[in-house]
């Protein structure tokens, strides 16, 4: 698996709207009307994470989730992270 330097993961971060890099991978919170939703947000985000079976670690605080994505076998982000966060955008709000 090839390595993304930070310049082409920030490139690749442009289309995907308000994911970041951060210390510990992409990372981006959504918000959500109450914890209902939020749950169900999640539990779509499941339903990806284990059919890539490429997870990304999930905060859920009420109303608000934050995912952050890292490819941890490599200690970094790669593609498969990008393509996790691509294929999350998908989810319908």
């Amino acid at each position: 698996m090839a390595l993304l330097t930070p310049e082409e993961i920030r490139a690749r971060l442009t289309a995907l709207p308000d994911w970041h890099l951060a210390a510990d991978g992409i990372r981006k919170t959504y918000s959500f009307p109450d914890f209902r939703k939020a749950i169900n947000f999640v539990n779509a985000v499941a339903d990806i994470a284990e059919a890539r079976q490429h997870h990304p670690e999930i905060a859920i605080r009420y109303n608000k989730v934050t995912l952050t994505s890292l490819s941890h076998d490599v200690g970094q982000v790669t593609e498969r992270d990008l393509e996790l966060a691509e294929q999350l955008e998908q989810i319908p709000l």
